[in-house]
Order: structure tokens, then C-alpha cells, then sequence
């Protein structure tokens, strides 16, 4: 990614990316490394998309290491951050943007394996993740970004309603972690993207129901995960954004203003 702006704080600095190998994720690991950082790739099943993007990086001078668990796994995903202090040599952000809807589901219908699937994939993640990361922010301050989603406000489209559900979740957890971790120096927000075209919406909507969200953006199209690059930037910025605590930035073309 050619970045317009320079970031020369993030020159040399260990940040660990979840769900990178594809979508915003990707995006994010290209604009941090081209920044200078050091990338943890984290992925699940997208091992060969993590090894490309980590060639891709390399190639371009920078450095990625991929970085595999499944975040529904406590303990693999707590070895996982661990992986990534070791090979970067310690951590100074955190970005939990891994996450999904696992499949529609209407309320009337959720069973409790549903439940379950999607809060330990989009809630219980973030926690493991962020307290595996603290002590080694705590080190040197430093940052943590979640990824939450629209859908926490708007309550989804049609079938899609727990995975907001659990979306507000992480929206909670930003603003109380804010509060609690700012003594240590470290900085918690967030970052709501809208209707996103990534392989998310590929997995979970139809044409049909992407044109009917189209249909709904004041901006007349649906985001690119490059859209929401900046925001992260900015949050993760000490010099931009070192006053910034606990937010959450709507990033939707103007589907939904708060």
C-alpha cells in the first residue's frame, strides 16, 4: 500500500494484528508495515493468503510473521500473542479485528450452540486477547483497537442480529478497558466499520442483500477495507490521537450518524 502521510512513529514498533490475512485486516498489516512497524499476522484457515501477504510485505522492505490460532481457543489464542512478543520483540498495539457472523440466524431460531459460537468468536476473543497483550504494553504503553461493527447500533440485517449483539459487546468492553487501562499508559478504542466489501459479506450476503445496504449509504456505495485504514492510523497515533480514549469511529459512508 502507498501510504500519502507518514507516520514516523510507528518506525520499528511490534503490533499484532488479528484476522489479517484478508479484508481490513490485510489492509491494516500493508499501512502499519509501510509505516515502519513490525507485523504480527494472525490467521485461522487462511494460511496461504497470511504467507502471501507476509511475502508481499517482505518484498516491499518491510516485516510481517504469521501468526496462526483460532481466537474461539483461549488457550491458542493466549499462546498466540505470546508467539507474536516473542517474534517481534515484545508488543506495542493491538488491533483485535478477527471476528464473523458464523451463519444468519433469526432470534426466533438461535440455539444456544449459536450463542455460543459467535460470542466466543467476536466477545470472549477480545478479552483473551487483550489480557494475553497487557503485560507487555504495560512495558511501554502503547495501544489496543477493536474492531466492532455498525451492526452493534443498527441491530444487523436480517438474520444478523447476534453477531451485533456480540458487536456491542466489544463497544462495552472499549469504553470500560479504556477506563481501566489508561492508568498503564495504554490507550483502548475502536473502530465501527460499516457495509465493507471483503470476504465477510461474501460469506454472509447475498447480491441482493448487499445492493439493499447500498441502497442505504448516504455516499451512494459500499466501503472498500481500505476506507478504514485511517481510522486506525489515527487511533493507534500517539501524536494524532493521544487524547482520544475510549471511542468508537463510525466508519460507514454515513449509513448510520450517531
Amino acid at each position: 500500500m502507498t501510504m500519502p502521510f507518514s507516520f514516523p512513529e510507528f518506525d520499528g514498533k511490534a503490533i499484532l494484528i488479528t484476522g489479517a490475512s484478508t479484508g481490513i485486516g490485510a489492509a491494516l498489516a500493508r499501512a502499519f508495515a509501510a509505516q515502519g512497524a513490525r507485523v504480527g499476522l494472525h490467521y485461522n484457515s487462511s494460511g496461504e493468503a497470511a504467507e502471501a501477504l507476509a511475502r508481499e510485505i517482505g518484498e516491499a522492505g518491510g516485516t510481517a510473521v504469521p501468526i496462526r490460532a483460532d481466537v474461539s481457543d483461549s488457550r491458542a489464542l493466549e499462546t498466540a500473542v505470546e508467539e507474536a512478543a516473542e517474534k517481534l520483540g515484545g508488543l506495542d498495539g493491538l488491533i483485535n479485528n478477527a471476528g464473523g457472523m458464523v451463519r444468519r440466524v433469526a432470534y426466533a431460531e438461535v440455539s444456544d450452540e449459536d450463542y455460543r459460537e459467535v460470542m466466543d468468536l467476536n466477545a470472549r476473543s477480545i478479552l483473551v486477547a487483550s489480557k494475553a497483550a497487557l503485560p507487555h504494553l504495560k512495558k511501554r504503553g502503547g495501544f489496543v483497537i477493536h474492531t466492532t461493527s455498525i451492526a452493534a447500533r443498527n441491530g444487523a440485517s436480517n438474520g444478523g442480529g447476534l453477531y451485533g449483539s456480540s458487536k456491542a459487546f466489544v463497544s462495552n468492553v472499549t469504553r470500560g478497558m479504556a477506563k481501566e487501562w489508561i492508568g498503564h499508559g495504554i490507550r483502548v478504542n475502536a473502530v465501527a466499520p460499516g457495509v465493507i466489501s471483503t470476504p465477510f459479506h461474501e460469506r454472509y450476503s447475498t447480491p441482493e442483500q448487499l445492493e439493499a445496504m447500498r441502497a442505504t449509504v448516504p455516499q451512494g456505495r459500499l466501503g472498500e477495507a481500505e476506507d478504514c485504514v485511517g481510522a486506525y492510523l489515527f487511533l493507534a497515533s500517539d501524536r494524532l490521537a493521544g487524547y482520544v480514549v475510549g471511542q468508537v469511529i463510525e466508519v460507514n459512508g454515513g449509513q448510520l450518524m450517531p
